[in-house]
């Protein structure tokens, strides 16, 4: 560590080229999972439930009911979930603030030792990683930190993720679940309309699947597919089976 760094100072050459350096990384992570878990469900579900209806011989207002029905309802239950999960996240995120807090107050040379030992996992050298060691147990809140991120992975979670994740889960969820219903919407006949869902519903489905091979950095094309694929099966297993209950 140069002491330019170590005094918190930067010389302006060097801030003149982290200045000119931009950085791109995608950082809507969290977002994106959100959106996935809730377009895909939504994708997914109403089309089997309104395939397995149509199979039973059901009307299309009977099959629009019920599937409105459960785009409502699993919007409240996934978006609930995602409420739940985040929550989860931000308690133990405390839970283990609290108890790092309490280590570097009663056991300091064990957690400096942890320091030392992450360190060296990286391949600092002993020499090298003291200073940083002795830095750290100057600055409590810094050290804190630290061992957050590099002993327990834990990154301090956003105050109002969970609100967040609940909305935009069962908002996915929604637009998702509406796109097997619409053909429903105009034409009377079920078993004509089923055709007309199960292809628009296999056309989002694949944009959905690239789309979220794309942003998570997997073969988009595959992703696509194996969406679709996904897709097809639980809703011609739907179809399937209602027409052996109800033939």
């Amino acid at each position: 560590m140069s002491d330019e760094i170590s005094r918190g100072f930067v010389d302006p050459e060097k801030q003149s080229l982290l200045n000119h350096h931009t950085e791109k990384h995608f950082t809507a992570g969290e977002i994106v999972r959100d959106i996935i878990i809730g377009v895909s469900d939504g994708l997914t579900v109403p089309f089997a439930l309104a395939a397995g209806l149509s199979g039973a011989n059901a009307s299309s207002s009977i099959v629009i009911t019920a599937g409105v029905a459960e785009v409502a309802a699993g919007a409240i239950s996934m978006g609930l979930g995602g409420y739940l999960s985040a929550k989860s996240e931000a308690d133990h995120y405390e839970r283990e603030l609290k108890r790092e807090q309490e280590e570097i107050i009663s056991v300091p040379d064990t957690e400096a030792a942890e320091v030392a030992e992450i360190l060296a996992e990286y391949g600092v050298e002993p020499h090298e990683y003291a200073p940083v060691v002795n830095a750290l147990r100057k600055r409590p809140e810094a050290w804190l930190d630290f061992m957050m991120k590099f002993e327990l992975g834990l990154e301090k979670p956003d105050p109002k993720r969970a609100l967040q994740s609940a909305f935009n889960i069962a908002f996915s969820y929604i637009l998702g679940g509406l796109v097997p219903l619409l053909p429903y919407m105009f034409i009377p006949r079920a078993q004509d309309a089923v055709v007309a869902s199960a292809a628009i519903t296999i056309v989002a489905l694949l944009i959905f699947g690239y789309a979220k091979g794309y942003f998570t950095g997997n073969k988009p094309v595959k992703s696509a597919f194996e969406t679709a694929l996904i897709g097809a099966v639980a809703s011609a297993a739907a179809f399937g089976i209602a027409k052996v209950v109800h033939p």
